[in-house]
């Protein structure tokens, strides 16, 4: 019985640990971490969440009204409701948990403003929100009895039951099962499978692969977002952000000549949604004939910025760059998953006990690109809206758990080097800001001989091949949906 759960969590970021907590206590339940509890996406979210609360000059008709125009109005205008009407919940649920925001010398919290918004509606911890929530969501979950917390646990293998779902995990090289009613996916995204992104190490799309392996719809999988301000050290794989929220409070975006440039873009400048600026700078940079770009707001009072973006401040330093004086080089850089493992209001797919939140899921809410802070928005109020359905479910409510044996090839034959490589390779030359459609259509093929090699030949099944069959999997979804 030891290893029988009512619900299985993965995922231990933002819409992981929020779940894990709007579950009743009478529940018992496994959370597993990829690797440690506060390496996660949500953990990197510079800048805020973006919501309507005691907010006398916004309105959440105006917050749908932008994230439809950012969305290209291919949002799911049901889901986009329920985020936008529950956002004043969700924010205040956070807040009681714990949760500080930077505050206004009167008291009331300070709302600052992102692309795309037409309202000053982002709350924000300076420039680290996504630690703040994190952090303090992780302290109220290290607190619940009902509980149990794997760190370092690789998702191996999940199958669907008669009494829910059995899931093959593998903690220091050992395989271990564990069975449940209710499975909630909260696994991150994609971003590993570019050259270059803005996400952490554990984002290889596992959740979603798992998914689409034993029958869930994967949606949108193409839709991925390109943040048009990392920093432009191409050095790392894993590129330093410098948030939406810079120019937010006056950056500017500056050419090879030191120019502004955005007017010959977009109405809207510096804060058109990301999209737009990442393809005005890959425009411009055809124009130009040169990938240099940088992010200028040394214009602006030092005293103030320093306090704004002090992660930001101290993190360009080590570069050699301080904001408050120099042209910061940035670039565009894949940073968000808009599309993913499809789901109902619910947070639930098409498959009995299965849900998906956060950024694997594909609620709709985005269309093809995500307003700036509704991100962790999204993952708050969706990881509710799944615990809610979840308490009011009638589907398993037995205390039989079937087993389900897991059985791989006895082999010592480990995946040739070099796959991942090859992999990320090829997404970022053929699906990156603008497709190369010719690309794309090579790409495919080879990715096609890349995941049948895997997915059909016998090889030890560790951290390494996971991730690789994960990573081609992804791959192969989102220029399947391309060509």
């Amino acid at each position: 019985m030891a290893n029988n759960y009512d619900v299985i969590i993965v995922g231990s970021g933002a819409a992981g640990l929020y779940a894990t907590i709007n579950l009743p206590t009478k529940f018992k339940i496994l959370l597993i971490s990829k690797r440690e509890l506060i390496l996660c996406n949500s953990a990197l979210a510079q800048g805020g969440i973006a919501g309507v609360y005691n907010s006398p000059d916004d309105d959440i008709q105006l917050h749908q009204n932008d994230t439809l125009i950012a969305g290209g109005f291919k949002n799911n205008l049901e889901a986009i409701s329920v985020l936008v009407s529950e956002a004043a919940v969700d924010i205040e649920n956070i807040i009681k948990l714990g949760v500080e925001f930077d505050k206004n010398d009167d008291g009331t919290i300070h709302r600052t403003l992102e692309g795309g918004h037409s309202r000053n509606r982002i709350f924000h911890h300076k420039d680290a929100t996504g630690h703040e929530l994190v952090t303090k969501l992780l302290d109220n979950v290290v607190r619940l009895e009902n509980v149990d917390i794997l760190e370092n646990t690789m998702l191996c293998n999940i199958k669907k039951t008669s009494t829910g779902f059995s899931i093959d995990t593998i903690r220091d090289g050992e395989h271990i099962s564990y069975n449940s009613h209710y499975t909630i996916l909260a696994t991150g995204g994609i971003g590993r499978v570019y050259e270059y992104t803005t996400n952490s190490s554990i984002a290889t799309g596992d959740g979603i692969t798992f998914a689409y392996e034993i029958g869930a719809k994967i949606k949108n999988l193409s839709f991925v977002q390109f943040h048009p301000t990392a920093f432009n050290n191409k050095q790392t794989r894993e590129c330093f952000l410098i948030s939406e929220a810079v120019r937010g409070e006056g950056a500017y975006l500056l050419n090879s000549n030191g120019e502004r440039f955005m007017q010959d873009y977009d109405e809207r400048l510096e804060l058109a949604p990301r999209d737009v600026v990442s393809q005005a700078i890959i425009n411009e940079e055809k124009r130009l004939g040169s990938s240099d770009f940088y992010l200028d707001i040394s214009h602006k009072d030092s005293e103030f910025l320093r306090n704004r973006f002090p992660m930001i401040y101290k993190n360009l330093l080590k570069q050699g760059f301080d904001l408050t004086k120099d042209r910061i080089p940035i670039y565009p850089c894949q940073h968000y998953l808009m599309g993913g493992i499809n789901v109902d209001i619910n947070a639930k797919t098409e498959i009995d006990g299965l849900y998906a939140i956060g950024e694997c899921a594909h609620t709709g809410v985005h269309g093809n690109n995500r307003l700036a802070s509704n991100s962790l928005l999204e993952a708050l109020v969706f990881a509710r809206q799944a615990a809610n359905h979840i308490i009011s479910s009638t589907e398993y409510k037995s205390d039989e758990f079937e087993d389900y044996d897991f059985t791989y090839p006895k082999t010592n034959v480990v995946i040739p080097k070099g796959i991942r490589t090859e992999i990320r390779r090829i997404m970022q030359k053929s699906y990156f800001v603008i497709p190369d459609k010719k690309s794309a259509v090579e790409g495919f093929e080879r990715i096609l001989e890349i995941r049948k090699m895997l997915t059909t030949g016998e090889y030890v099944i560790n951290d390494d091949y996971i991730e690789a069959k994960s990573l081609a999997t992804i791959a192969y979804l989102i220029l399947k949906e391309v060509i």
